[in-house]
């Protein structure tokens, strides 16, 4: 096992409105004195209700996996020698994994319908429109790029397509979208040369992008390999946010934290593992992107009683909830936080505080940040006092 590292990750300094106490509980006393407990004040309200009203930030969503069955649809009828259903009904049934290799099969198959660059925009867009109705405020994007210039689609013709998109969207629905470009680690270091020079050319690379990732199967395909793709991502400005730790154990997290200089963890679900991993990142502040209804999905977890959400919680790991590929895992960001909401028992403020977590942990700047912060909290009080 690595030891801790050191360096790059030392703690970041402290910033106005920082959430160091874990969110509150159900059955925390009242903050004001004479008032009864918030979950009784809280008992004739259905929890989803609060939930879908809150402002929120999304931290590990992928672009193509958020293709609603009616855009998948969409993109089958257009594409008919797909193998993809072009029945939205019947896509539940298609979106039936039997393991994480099984997932990575159907969800290849679904990329392989993105092809010219109006699918591209079309998609994006309609991710964003889905993704206002839930009252995300901001995204991050998990892009793969190279699985559209593979397919034939002009570098250049795709990033003004998600552009275009992602200025149409802020324009009409007000949600901010950023872009994490992942290298597909199922396609090798040829991918993560085309990703990194799409990532750090500056004739191509896209004014919204924020952050360089890892993605696909974790087995079998090493970390410390992507160590040179990282280092030029991260030289460009980049932030470094590899999956690890979803379908391998806590050592593929060391890994992503010694080699590719990860700033935060993409699911990290085997963290758990080790006690000291958990404690190196709670004091570092690296957040877990978590992910709940995928880990049960792709079976990285066998049921949502067995996650480890809690144990990152309780030692005091900072979390963000999310909901990686949602359509495909018939969910969405709402629903991710309900359950989170039931994993950990939190009431209204609890629910607040971790919509606070992925706001922090974002790669949003610091007037951005508190632009939301506060709409949370004005949201919330307005809630408990109506």
């Amino acid at each position: 096992m690595l030891e801790a590292p050191r360096g790059p990750y030392g703690a970041a300094p402290d910033r106005p409105g920082r959430l160091r106490p874990r969110p509150r509980m159900a059955g925390a006393p009242s903050d004001q004195p004479g008032e009864a407990p918030l979950t009784e004040r809280s008992a004739a309200r259905d929890p989803h209700d609060f939930i879908a009203g809150l402002p929120k930030a999304e931290l590990h969503v992928h672009h193509v996996g958020s293709a609603s069955p009616r855009i998948v649809s969409e993109l089958a009828t257009r594409h008919r020698d797909s193998k993809v259903p072009t029945d939205p009904e019947a896509l539940a049934d298609y979106f039936s994994f039997t393991d994480f290799a099984h997932f990575i099969q159907v969800y290849l198959s679904v990329v392989d319908l993105v092809r010219t660059p109006e699918d591209v925009r079309l998609l994006t867009y309609e991710i964003a429109r889905d993704m206002a109705r839930q009252q995300v405020r901001y995204a991050e994007l998990t892009v793969t790029p190279f699985s559209s210039v593979r397919r034939g689609i002009d570098d250049r013709a795709f990033m003004d397509a998600i552009e275009d998109a992602r200025k149409s969207a802020e324009a009409d629905f007000g949600t901010v979208l950023r872009w994490c470009f992942d290298i597909p680690g199922e396609a090798g270091l040829e991918s993560a040369e085309v990703t990194a020079r799409l990532a750090t050319e500056d004739r191509v690379r896209p004014e919204g992008l924020v952050s360089f990732g890892l993605g696909g199967p974790e087995i079998g395909v090493p970390r410390p390999q992507f160590k040179p793709y990282f280092d030029r991502a991260r030289a460009a400005g980049l932030h470094s946010v590899p999956h690890a730790g979803e379908t391998t154990g806590p050592q593929t997290v060391w890994d992503a934290l010694s080699f590719l200089g990860a700033e935060r963890i993409g699911h990290g679900t085997s963290s758990a593992q080790d006690p000291k991993l958990l404690a190196h990142l709670a004091e570092h502040r690296i957040a877990l992107e978590v992910c709940p209804t995928s880990n049960i999905a792709t079976r990285a977890v066998r049921t949502l009683d067995e996650h480890p959400l809690k144990q990152f919680v309780d030692a005091g790991v900072l979390v963000t909830i999310n909901s990686d590929d949602p359509p495909m895992f018939g969910t969405d960001l709402n629903k991710e936080y309900a359950i989170a909401a039931r994993l950990l028992g939190l009431d209204e403020r609890g629910l607040a505080a971790l919509a606070k977590n992925a706001v922090e942990a974002s790669f949003l700047d610091a007037a951005g940040k508190e632009r939301i912060s506060t709409e949370i909290d004005a949201y919330t009080e307005a809630w408990l006092a109506g």
